[in-house]
């Protein structure tokens, strides 16, 4: 007779009793905690600051981008030149990136860079069209399942002033698009800086200090400082909602018996 005494769990032992047992119903209050968990969705709240730097600052790298990729005919003594890229005959014979000399010598570092400051704007702008049609205002009355309805009276003040919201998937994505494109503009400016510095500032080096200064540094220096500020606000916020996530189930194959 083949014992059973090390295989417990092959007859386990007869219920106690008979009376069959009635599913406990879960109090009210932990029918409202279950359900404010369930429904409450995180969301992504725009910086006013960054959404201000992003509202005037890439109309400007626009301007400078259709100036470099239509050169020559954006430059001075041609049909293009005035009125809207007049200061460019200036700022040409400060920073000769801009000016006749890397042209003749068709160098392509402006224009490559140029092509990238484009895709940084398309991530700047696609933010913008988020926050301005998903975002709802933080300080309008809360409606149901936590989510803040907007007064419906949107504009450019609403955008650039008021305290708002992005919930969900729209908002995580946007969040991750502006942060994206703030490190492509911070990076590309770095490289910008960098490559005057290990060419003997071949490019900037005629000016004397204050015209360097209030021309060169000061104005590239924006797209530095700003960027790096915009990355360490939306960096903090991706890293926040990362410490508090649920791990991402990944759908594997069933596991052959």
């Amino acid at each position: 007779m083949v014992s059973t005494r090390h295989h417990p769990n092959d007859f386990p032992p007869p219920p106690t009793s008979t009376t069959p047992t009635t599913p406990t119903t879960p109090s009210p209050s932990s029918n409202n905690n279950n359900t404010t968990t369930t429904t409450k969705k995180w969301v992504h709240t725009p910086s006013t600051a960054i959404t201000l730097w992003l509202f005037f600052s890439t109309p400007v790298v626009l301007w400078d981008a259709s100036y470099v990729l239509l050169r020559p005919h954006s430059m001075p003594g041609h049909a293009l030149h005035s009125p809207l890229w007049t200061p460019y005959a200036l700022y040409g014979t400060i920073d000769y990136m801009y000016g006749w000399p890397a042209f003749n010598a068709r160098n392509g570092f402006t224009a490559a860079q140029t092509v990238l400051n484009l895709f940084e704007c398309a991530g700047y702008l696609y933010y913008l069209a988020v926050v301005y049609t998903h975002g709802t205002t933080q300080t309008a009355a809360t409606g149901r399942g936590g989510q803040r309805n907007h007064p419906g009276n949107k504009g450019v003040k609403w955008l650039l002033t008021e305290p708002k919201v992005v919930a969900g998937r729209t908002g995580a994505l946007a969040l991750l698009v502006a942060y994206s494109a703030s490190v492509m503009t911070l990076g590309k400016t770095v490289l910008y800086w960098l490559n005057e510095v290990f060419s003997g500032f071949d490019n900037v080096g005629h000016n004397d200090f204050w015209t360097l200064l209030f021309y060169w540094i000061i104005p590239n220096g924006l797209w530095i400082i700003f960027p790096g500020y915009n990355m360490y606000i939306l960096g903090a916020e991706i890293v926040a909602a990362l410490e508090t996530a649920v791990p991402r189930q990944r759908v594997g194959r069933p596991k052959s018996s």
